[in-house]
């Protein structure tokens, strides 16, 4: 089992962060390892929608699909794996904190497959991974 989470203050309104990092078309921009987001849902973002992501992960390039399994606008957004090779949850959310916000970024899963293999190194990775992605949020908000 994999289970990181990570946190960062950023100067900016909790509103602006989390509708931001909330959308998928975003991610590319921040997130150092995904290379593409393609809305599979049309309307607004909410429970149900989907996105399809491509990203490359130790060495490999890895297509997977997150559902929004729960989502509060400027509070939380919970997605799961819908397919791919690696069953996980990915949770942000988004609180007041001394003038900007804190966001939390979690991740976690059970690796299976060539994952499973991997699993003793991903955690401590995807720690790295994500500390790295929520430093270029910050700096992408607060225009660094």
């Amino acid at each position: 089992m994999v289970n990181v989470q990570t946190e960062i203050h950023i100067d900016k309104p909790r509103s602006e962060v989390a509708e931001y990092a909330a959308a998928p078309e975003n991610a590319p921009k921040w997130y150092r390892n995904i290379h593409s987001s393609q809305r599979l849902s049309v309307g607004p973002a909410g429970v149900g929608s989907k996105v399809a992501f491509t990203a490359r992960f130790l060495g490999r390039e890895l297509k997977y699909t997150y559902e929004f399994v729960d989502f509060v606008a400027g509070e939380r957004l919970v997605m799961r794996t819908a397919q791919g090779p690696f069953p996980m949850q990915t949770t942000y959310t988004w609180t007041d904190d001394d003038g900007g916000t804190r966001m939390t970024l979690g991740n976690s899963g059970s690796p299976s497959g060539f994952s499973r293999l991997a699993g003793l190194f991903m955690e401590p990775m995807i720690r790295r991974e994500t500390r790295r992605d929520l430093q270029k949020l910050k700096a992408i908000l607060e225009g660094r």
